[in-house]
């Protein structure tokens, strides 16, 4: 006759049934918390979340195109109040100029919720490193940071300094993103289990260090040229000076991407995709030289020079991937015996 029955209640729970004379039989029997089932339905593959990190780099990369257009076009100044056009109206109504500033607000509104989508991705994602999900979550906070960052550059009249900051701050989170997706191509692939020499991965951040003064001193000529982001903005520098200090930033850039092209020649066996990659980013940056060059002797048009800009992100965002490529390798870029 079965005396007692004893249930303790746990998301592992044990059933105990015993007699007078004792214990006859335990029973384990799993019960999951609800908890933890609704974690596994949110859960997104390593291919979703790629799918999502690209995604927020392409808008990362957008806003930098249609930040460069609102400065090039004069059109910094064409909605006076924040985050609305003017105090008594928050659409444009004025211009072309209210309208390309306006829009360039919208296209930001949207890459902060594409970043915010990423960060929260990143949390669901099994696998990811935690040092990405931070990074994410930077990325995310910088692209925020950045709408009041451009409500007090407008409020100050585009001083040039807080402009250049807008714009250096654009390009810092694109490199984040581009590291984010990166990272989600390895998660989904994998890594190569060879990796490149140390001398090339800490000259490929040397790479990067020298594309990043040369962006900012780009950035220095635009400030000190024709298109400083409105006709009332005064120029920054002397413009044949700061195109003098760009052009020895270039070579600088230009004989260390060489060296590190040589050098994957040289082993282009093991690491064919990596050198594609730098091939690909040399014939952006012959375009964009040639593009540099053409807008020079033109008297900087403003869409010539929107072009350059243009072609510049990509560099950025090239050069980026391939250095966060080089300090470890995801599979589907490594060849089959690495």
């Amino acid at each position: 006759m079965l005396a007692s029955a004893t249930a303790i209640p746990s998301t592992l729970s044990d059933y105990a049934f015993s007699t007078g004379s004792g214990p006859v039989y335990t029973r384990r029997v799993q019960v999951e918390s609800t908890l933890a089932a609704r974690a596994r339905r949110i859960e997104l593959t390593p291919a979703r979340f790629r799918r999502i990190a690209f995604t927020s780099a392409g808008w990362l990369y957008l806003i930098v195109v249609t930040g460069a257009t609102v400065r090039l076009t004069s059109s910094g100044l064409g909605c006076e109040h924040w985050p609305g056009c003017t105090a008594a109206n928050p659409f444009p109504s004025k211009s072309y100029h209210s309208f390309i500033e306006f829009g360039n607000r919208i296209v930001s509104a949207l890459t902060i919720a594409a970043t915010l989508v990423a960060w929260l991705a990143s949390l669901v994602t099994p696998g990811l490193p935690r040092w990405v999900r931070r990074l994410a979550l930077v990325t995310f906070a910088g692209t925020f940071a950045q709408a009041p960052l451009g409500a007090i550059t407008v409020y100050s009249g585009l001083n040039p300094w807080l402009v250049m900051t807008h714009f250096l701050l654009a390009l810092v989170i694109l490199a984040a993103g581009v590291v984010v997706a990166v990272q989600a191509l390895g998660l989904e692939h994998g890594f190569a289990r060879e990796r490149l020499p140390l001398t090339f991965r800490r000259g490929s951040l040397v790479l990067a260090v020298s594309l990043l003064a040369l962006v900012a001193t780009g950035t220095v000529a635009t400030a000190s040229g024709p298109h400083p982001g409105s006709s009332d903005v005064r120029r920054l520098w002397r413009l044949h000076a700061a195109v003098y200090v760009h052009v020895r930033a270039t070579a600088v850039f230009a004989a260390l991407f060489l060296g590190g092209l040589v050098y994957l020649w040289q082993r282009r066996g093991r690491w064919p995709v990596l050198l594609e990659g730098m091939a690909a980013l040399l014939f952006l940056l012959v375009i964009q030289m040639g593009v540099g060059e053409l807008q020079y002797r033109t008297h900087l048009p403003w869409w010539l020079v929107l072009v350059h800009v243009a072609f510049a992100a990509a560099v950025w965002a090239g050069t980026v991937a391939l250095v966060t490529i080089a300090q470890r390798t995801p599979a589907s870029l490594a060849s089959a015996s690495t």
